[in-house]
């Protein structure tokens, strides 16, 4: 099942981010079996980043709880918030 990974960064946390962008990228690739899609929060002006975006799938909650928790940018104190939740892919069609 798939779970959406809603993450917003602190304010003024663009530092933190870089520094700990390869460790995320690369527990990322960790999870590529998973991964659905990924990527950065935008500003306005998308110049800068203020969050990411994931989906992944996992077989429950706790291990999507679990995936969270582990990632780099969780553990560096990146995340203002984290909000997890089910997600179901309409568009495009997924054949089953």
């Amino acid at each position: 099942m798939a779970f959406y990974f809603l993450c917003k960064d602190k304010a003024g946390a663009a530092e933190v981010r870089m520094q700990n962008r390869e460790a995320h990228l690369a527990y990322l690739g960790q999870h590529k079996e998973q991964l659905v899609a990924a990527g950065p929060l935008q500003d306005e002006a998308g110049e800068g980043m203020i969050g990411s975006l994931l989906i992944l799938n996992f077989n429950d909650r706790a291990e999507a709880d679990a995936f969270a928790a582990g990632d780099p940018y969780a553990k560096a104190g990146l995340f203002e918030s984290v909000e997890i939740g089910r997600w179901k892919q309409v568009v495009p069609p997924v054949d089953g």
